[in-house]
């Protein structure tokens, strides 16, 4: 495990507290929201040494900004990109305790 970088903080923006990520949580995964240029590694390198845990594996889905409307005027919200990093069996991350 390296040292942190601050590039680890810009990779990781926030962890994701959904339904859907609560439950993924019982099967050793944890859902982070990520920078939309970070690769797979970068997520991984991150992960492991900011919270001192082994990543399983990575997996990221791009959401694209959908176009709605406040009062009448239109905007569009930002994409996102998720990032569902699998834990090898004994780690955890507490994401409710923060960095």
């Amino acid at each position: 495990m390296s040292d942190i970088k601050e590039v680890h903080y810009d990779t990781i923006v926030s962890p994701l507290i959904t339904e859907k990520s609560t439950i993924a949580s019982e099967n050793n995964q944890v859902v982070f929201k990520v920078a939309l240029n970070a690769t797979k590694p970068q997520i991984a390198e991150a992960v492991e040494s900011l919270f001192k845990v082994k990543v399983k594996s990575v997996n990221t889905l791009r959401t694209k900004g959908k176009n709605k409307r406040f009062r009448g005027r239109p905007y569009t919200r930002s994409d996102v990109k998720k990032a569902i990093v699998t834990l090898e069996e004994g780690h955890s991350i507490d994401i409710t305790t923060g960095l």
